[in-house]
């Protein structure tokens, strides 16, 4: 099948599930010049289905570097007016977002980490009645990818630009599952329903805690809050609007005890964070906060994250992908952790989920930490998987059950 046949078919799934834009609302995207054609195309979908308004907001990664380039740290320590007022502004008009990533892996290389890490606190600040809105359920936002020269040079180093570019984009095409043939929407349909199995049965045990080990080091046991609640595939809204915010997901996931981590956890793949990489890294837990870390490449920007706040010393998030997955076995590298964190079981420093905890989708940030789930400014995943990890769950009842064995579900 063509490449436009392949490409209206992914603006569908972005536009019917990913965002699953309901009639009269206002679809607001984020992307870079280069994604352009899909950004169209999603836009005329969008459109089409009855969206009242799509607005859109481009960014060149070369103009974006500069900014980083010529300006201080405190340059970074403010958010325009108009930036915060955009974004804000929109969400409580109730408009669903879409973040297409394209960028560079390496575009922030040689940056000082505090301007990245000054900036990312700063926006989590100034878009405080965004980020509450998609917390609690209300916005549908969806994050997806788009094939970029520079970042499908690094994914395809032996590849001429046109070829690796084509690469890429069929990387992307077979990870949500784009054919050309087959409505998209009634294959994610059932993509959905692939989770409930292993969802239902990991909400009836009665789990409290989850131990992981594998031959890079890790050996760390998480504990789980009671009425914790995995979830898979995509999210239910406040209104009862179903949709799924990454396109393409592979991942069951649950925000855990985030006073109950003891151990160490090793990356099992690299973290590409603002444009830079941070790669073979560890973090130590104990009594559920990072009390020490090391990385071979990129420790500044790993120390960053840790401390932007009490709440990013702790887990929000731990999800669960086979080794065998669909996305690890095209045996791309992406240096992008929508894909990578797909291909890889995957904790994340930071903020948790509300839908994670029964009830917790009516409370506030402070009732939700009382519950046990982590608060923070920030929510960073970082990949763990290997074809060695075992993970056995402890019941309430004292029993253990095998969780993991060889990198795999044992269900």
């Amino acid at each position: 099948m063509s490449f436009e046949t392949k490409l209206k078919q992914y603006a569908k799934l972005i536009v019917e599930s990913g965002l699953n834009v309901q009639k009269q609302q206002t679809v607001v995207i984020q992307g870079s010049i280069e994604s352009a054609p899909l950004i169209k195309e999603v836009t005329r979908q969008a459109y089409q289905i009855g969206a009242k308004e799509v607005v859109v907001h481009f960014h060149d990664d070369e103009i974006s570097r500069m900014k980083y380039d010529y300006n201080d740290v405190s340059f970074f320590e403010d958010v325009p007016q108009w930036l915060s007022s955009f974004k804000n502004d929109y969400a409580k008009q109730n408009a669903c977002f879409l973040y297409i990533e394209d960028s560079d892996p390496e575009v922030m290389k040689g940056i000082d980490p505090l301007k990245i890490s000054t900036w990312q606190k700063a926006c989590h600040q100034a878009f405080k009645p965004y980020y509450e809105l998609s917390d609690n359920m209300t916005n549908a936002w969806c994050i997806v990818a788009s094939s970029s020269l520079r970042w499908a040079n690094i994914v395809f180093p032996d590849m001429s630009d046109q070829e690796a570019k084509d690469a890429l984009w069929n990387a992307i095409f077979k990870a949500a599952k784009i054919d050309g043939v087959h409505d998209p929407v009634e294959i994610w349909q059932a993509h959905r329903q692939s989770f409930e199995k292993r969802v239902n049965y990991l909400n009836n045990l009665n789990l409290t805690s989850l131990h992981y080990k594998n031959s890079l080091g890790t050996d760390i046991t998480i504990g789980l809050n009671p009425n914790y609640l995995f979830a898979g595939g995509g999210s239910y809204l406040k209104n009862g609007v179903y949709n799924f915010p990454n396109i393409p997901t592979e991942e069951i996931f649950t925000s855990p005890n985030y006073q109950e981590a003891e151990g160490i956890v090793y990356s099992s793949m690299p973290l590409n964070y603002g444009g830079n990489l941070i790669d073979e890294f560890y973090l130590r837990f104990k009594e559920g906060r990072v009390i020490d870390f090391g990385a071979k490449t990129g420790y500044e920007l790993l120390r960053s994250i840790i401390e932007t706040d009490e709440g990013s010393h702790h887990l929000g998030e731990i999800a669960l992908i086979p080794y065998d997955s669909p996305i690890h076995n095209l045996g791309i590298l992406f240096y992008n952790t929508l894909f990578d964190e797909n291909a890889s079981c995957h904790f994340a420093l930071g903020k948790g989920f509300s839908e994670c905890i029964q009830g917790g989708m009516d409370k506030d940030k402070d009732e939700l930490k009382q519950m046990g789930v982590n608060d923070s400014l920030t929510h960073v995943d970082f990949m763990l998987g290997t074809s060695d990890l075992s993970i056995e769950g402890t019941c309430q009842d004292g029993s253990v059950v095998t969780i993991f064995k060889d990198g795999q579900f044992v269900f």
